[in-house]
């Protein structure tokens, strides 16, 4: 497993960064290769995208979602990965965004481009994006503001 940490503050107060980031089927709109995330439920979803030009799709849990504070998730098929979401209020109109990821690099292409740190730098580069999006509409396209208590597959 490889680790990315990153971060970005975005000029939105936090509710509206996190009802955002709630909405994952808007996600192609601002992450690099991902064609299409489906809400199968309030805790499962189903990602296609292509990484290092293969197409993969796999299946997510969010383990656990706290308002305004995170968002927890691990994948449950197909490509390796989990992570974690939190926003922190810098003032009335700023939040940061802390995103941690942990992938699975399958393949000599991946395992390359894990090695030469592609995969930090895209997701620098989609929360850049992700801050470009929300910055310009000044308002999430949805929310959700249910919990999930924290959980753990076994």
């Amino acid at each position: 497993m490889s680790s990315i940490e990153e971060s970005v503050v975005v000029n939105v107060p936090v509710r509206i960064a996190y009802n955002q980031w709630t909405q994952f089927e808007q996600f192609p709109q601002f992450m690099s290769g991902v064609e299409k995330v489906e809400q199968l439920d309030d805790t499962r979803l189903h990602w296609v995208a292509e990484i290092a030009g293969k197409r993969k799709e796999w299946d997510a849990k969010i383990t656990e979602q706290v308002p305004d504070q995170r968002i927890a998730w691990t994948s449950t098929t197909g490509a390796k990965n989990a992570g974690v979401v939190t926003f922190h209020r810098i003032s009335d109109n700023e939040t940061k965004v802390m995103l941690q990821l942990d992938i699975d690099p399958e393949g000599p292409l991946e395992n390359v481009g894990d090695v030469l740190g592609f995969p930090d730098r895209q997701v620098n580069k989609d929360l850049d994006k992700f801050k470009e999006f929300i910055e310009s509409r000044g308002q999430e396209t949805g929310a959700w503001r249910g919990e999930v208590e924290q959980t753990k597959l076994g």
